[in-house]
């Protein structure tokens, strides 16, 4: 393997976005929390709603003593809510299980609710100084072109882990330091898209450069449309039961304008179904 670390770890200590959960003595709690916010989530759009997440619910045995359909509210437009409704039980399954803290054992931490790989070692790693492998897409692509010089990674598997691992420096806060290098350069230099090649600091250490830059594919899968999807049908009708002043709207209220009433009725059955609201006797709400 390649000597990665080095230079990366030297370009991200020059570099690195000033975030809120690189701070020190950013809580665990607070670490865990961003990580779900930052599913499928520009960090822009994540930093406000964190701030005002953990105002409201510094620990998690606050949240937890709240109902979850307070997460679902506060969650507001940040997209896949089901996120809210994971954290709010992870939550209190902390309170319950942990006394309140978060664990820092991995193992504890995928046996939470909406916690998987990726989230359980960031948190043992940048929380606690764990050593550990942390990938999440942005070192996947890293990974696949400066090791395997394929140009986008290949479906995620656990290899992904023990590519990471075998580059790891030894001492724990290098590691831990190398995690987030890898991580920061996929989000800003080594993208998608646009890669600037010319400002990477392991562009001498990277395979995809030394065989020209070939196309080896994509595979990623792309996202459907969202104007006029389910999803915004299931966002329509989310938004305005988390606005509502009652605690519970008639279900022919709810986007009684959306142009397909069967798109909005199966988004209401999808929203049921996945815990979101709750219907009963011809009334929909957010879930208590």
């Amino acid at each position: 393997m390649p000597d990665l670390a080095t230079p990366l770890v030297a370009w991200y200590r020059a570099n690195a976005r000033d975030l809120p959960w690189r701070h020190p003595g950013f809580s665990a709690w607070g670490t865990l929390v961003s990580e779900f916010m930052l599913q499928q989530t520009p960090v822009n759009r994540v930093i406000p709603h964190l701030e005002a997440w953990l105002a409201r619910w510094p620990t998690p045995t606050a949240l937890a003593a709240d109902p979850p359909a307070e997460a679902v509210r506060q969650w507001a437009n940040l997209g896949y809510p089901r996120r809210a409704l994971w954290l709010h039980r992870a939550a209190v399954e902390i309170r319950d299980r942990h006394g309140g803290a978060v664990p820092r054992d991995v193992d504890d931490l995928l046996a939470l609710t909406g916690i998987g790989d990726y989230t359980a070692r960031a948190v043992a790693v940048f929380a606690y100084g764990e050593r550990h492998p942390v990938v999440d897409t942005n070192t996947r692509r890293v990974l696949a072109r400066a090791v395997d010089g394929r140009a986008h990674p290949s479906a995620p598997s656990r290899r992904d882990l023990v590519d990471m691992a075998a580059l790891l420096p030894e001492d724990a806060a290098d590691a831990a330091e190398f995690d987030a290098a890898a991580m920061e350069l996929g989000a800003t230099v080594c993208t998608a898209r646009a890669p600037s090649c010319e400002a990477c600091p392991i562009a001498r250490q990277c395979a995809w450069r030394a065989a020209g830059y070939p196309d080896t594919g994509d595979t990623r899968r792309r996202q459907a449309r969202y104007e006029g999807s389910d999803r915004q049908a299931r966002g329509v009708v989310l938004k305005q039961l988390r606005d509502a002043a009652a605690h519970a709207i008639a279900a022919d209220r709810v986007a009684a304008d959306w142009p397909d009433p069967q798109q909005r009725d199966r988004a209401i059955d999808s929203l049921v179904a996945d815990g979101l609201i709750e219907a009963a006797d011809g009334l929909l709400r957010l879930p208590g």
